[in-house]
């Protein structure tokens, strides 16, 4: 009886054994998304869902230390991932294991988890760090900005890096918690709205929270720290809105900003009848302190405007710009960095749409100007929008020829489906990502066109494209009323 029973356990097992293939071996995450500009930003292997920021920082000695805990989900099993970051890490934990890190390259944090991670499974990262960011530099260069009284971490396609721990590319965004404690006179300001009023700490210090519901991308996650005048109102519908001025503005200067910012909620209610429903828990703007920052960018909820946009009075294109981005480039981001244009080339068309509601020059005008006042070997037309390199990523093709395209496309299928192809693009692409091929394909199933000779030239040709002879005028065409703001406002623009 005994011999039996081995016998068919024996047979049992080798059954079982027959029954399961065996398993593969986990596998390291890449230490990038093989993005074509950034092949090494981001890392593959699993994916963000949110981030929790608690740090502390102090102006005067520009210390930063803090503690991001990251919950993440595996998307192999993982025996090791990357994240990206350049500040002194402490410690780790991974699913509360202590784990070992160490340094590749200048921007790469490579973990190796007490435990391999199963695909699907939930990341518990628990990250501790502190430096001096305006000391660190990678790719070349630091993103960190130190002002005279207190930081902004702001920056395009570079500025996570240099304050927390993530996986860096647009193509994964999370939701975010951040709270920052500074000395109590001192503001720190961030995305989102404000669960709670700031709470004074020990030792002089206030903390600061803010949260983002939204998925949001990391580049566009920021930090604003000094004295600031800091105002609140909500838009009609009941959204917050937080406005926030530097104290070091002269008052020419905050004038001119306040006289642009404090329009925010009114120019995005517009904006929203033309690209659909506001698609973030608050706006706002932010205006930094004079000889810092030397552009503005779009940060989710509230971007943050350089002083000198406000320099000669109110300027409310940068407003328009800024704002149309929280559209496009922000719920729509680019899957990849060389569809920048989607981002700046609507942005801008949003500019010549505001000059046209106000009768400052109609987008035509603005378009026939532009075309008959650049030179043939401009880089306007010597670069291609939908691939223009890492040199121009943020260059006159990008921005004026991406409105031009635009434009045309408007004049090709007519203006009641222009603006469907807008509030579809942004409806079916609402918090994810997008590319310029998804979209030129959006345009012709809308209009019924085929339209690959009009994206060939305006979006893919490093050449001064040809107009129809009916659309060319045998004089130079006036400068409309508007230019001079708009372009003044994207000199500034350019220098991300």
């Amino acid at each position: 009886m005994r011999r039996l029973l081995v016998a068919m356990a024996a047979t049992a097992l080798t059954l079982a054994g027959a029954a399961t293939p065996a398993q593969a071996a986990p596998t390291p995450g890449g230490s990038g998304l093989g993005d074509t500009y950034y092949p090494d930003y981001g890392n593959s292997g699993y994916d963000v869902g949110h981030y929790d920021i608690r740090l502390r920082y102090t102006p005067a000695t520009d210390k930063l230390t803090g503690t991001t805990t990251i919950l993440a989900t595996a998307e192999q099993d993982l025996s090791r991932f990357n994240l990206d970051f350049v500040l002194d890490v402490s410690s780790i934990y991974v699913n509360n294991r202590p784990a070992t890190f160490a340094r590749e390259g200048d921007h790469e944090l490579v973990v190796t988890p007490a435990r391999t991670i199963a695909a699907g499974g939930a990341m518990t990262v628990v990250v501790q760090y502190s430096g001096v960011p305006s000391t660190k530099v990678a790719e070349g260069f630091t993103a960190w900005f130190r002002t005279p009284d207190g930081a902004l971490a702001v920056g395009e396609p570079e500025i996570a890096w240099w304050w927390y721990p993530s996986n860096d590319h647009p193509s994964d965004k999370a939701t975010f918690d951040v709270s920052v404690s500074v000395p109590t006179g001192v503001e720190a300001i961030s995305n989102g709205t404000m669960p709670r009023p700031p709470v004074p700490e020990t030792l002089g210090y206030t903390r600061w929270s803010w949260r983002s519901l939204k998925p949001q991308a990391t580049y566009l996650t920021f930090l604003t720290v000094g004295q600031y005048d800091i105002t609140q109102d909500t838009t009609a519908d009941g959204t917050p809105v937080y406005n926030a001025y530097s104290q070091l503005l002269s008052p020419e200067w905050r004038d001119g900003a306040q006289a642009s910012v404090e329009r925010t909620a009114e120019i995005t209610d517009w904006e929203s009848t033309l690209f659909g429903p506001w698609p973030f828990e608050a706006r706002g703007g932010i205006v930094a302190p004079p000889g810092t920052l030397g552009f503005a960018l779009e940060n989710q909820t509230r971007p943050n405007y350089a002083g000198s946009f406000f320099r000669r009075g109110a300027n409310t294109s940068v407003i328009v710009h800024e704002n149309a981005h929280q559209w496009f480039g922000d719920s729509v981001s680019v899957a990849e960095w060389k569809n920048i244009w989607l981002n700046e080339g609507f942005a801008s068309y949003a500019e010549w749409l505001w000059s046209e509601k106000n009768d400052e020059g109609s987008a035509q005008d603005i378009f026939d100007y532009l075309y008959a006042t650049s030179p043939d070997d401009a880089a306007i037309w010597t670069t291609a929008p939908a691939d223009p390199g890492t040199a121009q990523l943020f260059g006159d093709a990008v921005y004026d020829r991406g409105a031009m395209t635009l434009h045309q496309l408007r004049v090709a299928v007519g203006d009641e489906t222009f603006r469907q192809i807008l509030r579809t693009w942004t409806t079916d692409h609402r918090f994810g990502n997008g590319t310029t091929e998804e979209f030129t394909a959006l345009a012709e199933k809308l209009s019924g066109q085929d339209l690959d000779a009009l994206f060939q030239a305006w979006l893919y040709t490093p050449a001064k494209p040809a107009l129809p002879s009916a659309a060319k005028t045998l004089t130079k065409p006036t400068m409309p009323k508007s230019w001079t703001e708009i372009s003044q406002t994207h000199a500034l623009l350019h220098e991300h």
